[in-house]
């Protein structure tokens, strides 16, 4: 018998869903079931940025640098930097040059004698409030022009209101996604409670071969009290 010849299997918000709910033993009947299902959805995707690095999230990305600002707003729907350094002569094919820039705590930060003393930036304080901001120090100086140049971890988007939109994620992920789903969704519904610790134990599964699937196949440094590229 002959193949599809085709590899392109994947699943809409929608189709999501009714696997989820079909998984929890009920079925998706009425809008409000779905409305209810996506937001389950995008309570999901902030859990998986709580549960760890997910590599599909990280972008690199760049900032100009204003002589005598320190400090500046994250980029929209930034969770964290991974890393981050300074580049001067941006585009210059024989003298761009990057210097590492050293993420440190907000107490070596207080302790800090001079935090106006101006310079080419060497350190960062990243504070990780509501509205998340990063610090350079030294405060940048005008003797060249400063570009920093950071790696990202970026929200997962969120699910959406039209249901043939595609999750944020790679196809990988869709059992994962769809066992979390059957899970949050039997929570909610007092006659699939008891197929709820099955449902946990599934998804904890899926998630972890997703997850133990999903890092870098590189050799690597790992630096103490930072993200793990796995």
């Amino acid at each position: 018998m002959a193949t599809s010849g085709t590899s392109d299997f994947t699943l809409d918000i929608v189709d999501i869903c009714e696997e989820a709910y079909e998984r929890a033993g009920v079925e998706m009947r009425s809008g409000y079931d779905l409305k209810t299902a996506r937001r389950s959805l995008d309570l999901m995707s902030i859990e998986w940025i709580n549960r760890g690095l997910n590599l599909w999230t990280i972008e690199e990305g760049t900032q100009a640098i204003t002589a005598g600002t320190a400090t500046y707003d994250f980029p929209s729907a930034t969770i964290d930097f991974l890393d981050q350094m300074i580049r001067t002569d941006v585009g210059e094919t024989n003298n761009q040059a990057d210097t590492s820039v050293t993420r440190i705590s907000p107490m070596s930060y207080a302790q800090l004698p001079n935090k106006l003393q101006e310079g080419k930036p060497l350190q960062i304080y990243i504070q990780r409030t509501t509205s998340p901001q990063y610090t350079l120090w030294p405060v940048p100086d005008d003797a060249q022009t400063y570009t920093l140049v950071y790696w990202r971890i970026r929200r997962i988007q969120d699910a959406g209101t039209a249901g043939t939109n595609t999750y944020d994620a790679p196809d990988r992920w869709l059992p994962a996604l769809t066992a979390g789903l059957a899970y949050y969704v039997s929570m909610k519904r007092p006659e699939t409670a008891e197929r709820t610790p099955l449902l946990k134990a599934v998804y904890d599964e899926q998630f972890g071969y997703a997850a133990d699937e999903d890092r870098v196949k590189a050799s690597i440094q790992l630096v103490p009290g930072g993200y793990g590229w796995l």
